[in-house]
Order: C-alpha cells, then sequence, then structure tokens
C-alpha cells in the first residue's frame, strides 16, 4: 500500500484534456487459484484451527468478502431459516478498524442461503458464544474486528501448509521436521526443525504463492456456475452489479471443458436423431443449401 501510494504521489498528466492518468491497478492481474469442493471440504477446511472454521467456510460456503465476514453481526445470521445477509463491512484504515453500515454498491446489502457445512460450523460458533446480536461472529479474543493481515500469517497461511497446499512439511525422524518451500524465483529451499509447529511457521513464512482468503469466494461461485446455478442467481449472491463481472472475474474455464461440451450433445438426447436411413439425402439439402 505505501508503494502503491508513493506511485500516485508521482503521476504525470500528459495531456491536460484528457486529464492525469493514473497506474494499472495489478491486483486485478493476480490469477486466482481454485480449489475443489473436495479439497475443501477434506484438505483444508480441517487444516484450519476450529475456533477460526467458521469464517473460513462463510467465505467458501457464502462468498462473502474479507470485509463483508470481518464485518458481520449475529443479527444479521438467521440459524433457523439457514440465510445471512450482507448489510456492513469493516475496513481497515490507518486509524483503525472502521464498521460501515453499507457494502460497496447497492448490489451488495443481500441474502445468501446457508449450505449445511456452513450452518453447522455457525451453529457451533454461536452455542460455544451465546452472544448478543449486536456482536461480531468473528472477532479477535478480546472482541474486536479481525485484522485481514494477521489473520493471514497467524492462520491462513499455516492451515495453507497443514492442508498441504502450500510447501511441505515432513517427518524425518523423532523430534525432527523438514520445511521445504519454494521463493519466488521458484527456487526450492529446506530447513530442519525439532518441532512440527516451527517447520509450519517457517513455510508460512517464506512460501511464494498459495491461495488467497480472496479465492475462496471465487470458487463459490465457480461451483455455482459449474453446477448450472443460472447467471443472474449467482450474480445475487455475490453481490454484482453487473451479471459480466460474475462471469469474467469469478468463473474459470475447467480442464475437462472439451468433455463437458461433447456431453450436452451426448448421451439421453441422442434417441431423438432419426435413423440413418430416414435422414434427407445429402444431394437435397445442398439443393436447398444453394438458395439461400
Amino acid at each position: 500500500m505505501i508503494l502503491r501510494t508513493a506511485v500516485q504521489a508521482r503521476l504525470i498528466a500528459t495531456n491536460p484534456a484528457e486529464g492525469v492518468k493514473l497506474p494499472r491497478d495489478r491486483s486485478r492481474d493476480v490469477k486466482p487459484v481454485t480449489i475443489s469442493r473436495e479439497d475443501f471440504l477434506g484438505r483444508l477446511l480441517p487444516a484450519v484451527p476450529p475456533r477460526h472454521r467458521a469464517i473460513v467456510s462463510t467465505a467458501a460456503g457464502a462468498g462473502l468478502r474479507w470485509g463483508e465476514c470481518a464485518g458481520l453481526t449475529w443479527s444479521s445470521v438467521d440459524l433457523d431459516r439457514a440465510s445471512l445477509r450482507v448489510v456492513q463491512v469493516a475496513e481497515e484504515t490507518h486509524g483503525g478498524i472502521v464498521l460501515r453500515p453499507y457494502p460497496k454498491s447497492r448490489a451488495g446489502v443481500r441474502t445468501v442461503p446457508l449450505p449445511g457445512f456452513l450452518l453447522a460450523a455457525l451453529r457451533e460458533l454461536h452455542a460455544a458464544d451465546d452472544p448478543d446480536p449486536r456482536t461480531l461472529v468473528f472477532r479477535d479474543r478480546v472482541g474486536r474486528p479481525l485484522r485481514r493481515s494477521n489473520f493471514r500469517r497467524r492462520v491462513w497461511l499455516p492451515s495453507l501448509v497443514r492442508a498441504g497446499l502450500l510447501g511441505q512439511v515432513v517427518a524425518t525422524g523423532p523430534h525432527r521436521y523438514r520445511a521445504i518451500w519454494a521463493d519466488q524465483e521458484g527456487v526450492e529451499w529446506s530447513a530442519e526443525f525439532t518441532t512440527e509447529r516451527e517447520a509450519i511457521a517457517c513455510v508460512a513464512a517464506k512460501a511464494a504463492g498459495g491461495m488467497r482468503f480472496h479465492d475462496l469466494r471465487h470458487a463459490y461461485a465457480t461451483w455455482l456456475v459449474t453446477d448450472g446455478v443460472p447467471i443472474n442467481l449467482v450474480q445475487r449472491v455475490m453481490g454484482h452489479e453487473q451479471a459480466s463481472t460474475t462471469l469474467n472475474r469469478y468463473t474459470h474455464t475447467p480442464d475437462n471443458y472439451a468433455a463437458r461440451v461433447l456431453e450436452t450433445f451426448d448421451g439421453s438426447a441422442a434417441f431423438l436423431l432419426p435413423p440413418a436411413e430416414e435422414m434427407p439425402s445429402g444431394h437435397h439439402l445442398d439443393k436447398e443449401d444453394d438458395d439461400l
């Protein structure tokens, strides 16, 4: 953030009539790291500390942004109807974290249904907490809003390591653990530790890449679109003003896209074709084409 501010301070207007040309926002160039539902539920979620599984589940099971998760209060969660309402966000500023009553756009105010794994996580959290409705659902140990940077360093990255999604930690003997990671240049490094916790912390601090918390929102949208949920409904639960935003930013082409395209035309619909002997002759069709 400091670097970007410094760059913006040196902006030059090459054509006063056109105004100042802003530097390109490189954050949009970051390619999301995708994860399947099977890997999320079977690998990543079990690797997250129990008290933080609900916030990770909220990003993946309801598509909330970090600020929407951090600003969620129990008054916006309806456990009986299995839904939550996004009406407030937490924004980090130089002076601290500010709770704002409106999300980033009008479409951001929305109601989102809760899938089973997320509903279970929120119910468990609520039962252990018995909170006031105005209380933040996700907060630190003294009741303050969670900070994204602290969560990333202390919870998110170590969870990726434990799940085998960032670097590697291998037990090499009694009280011996090898931490293995790659840097920004793709060079592999390793170090030995006497505890698994130290090895995990090393990989979390030094490994390059890995999923971002925001990639769970990307995964949520991709899962919905891949399963055939109409794009206008995905747009609504994602809180987008335009459906094109949903399509362009939060979906991706699956690796087996060719097979999926062919499946659309094969299988159960094949019986609708008449037998080959009943098909019109090619000569007759060619003559009709000549008239077009």
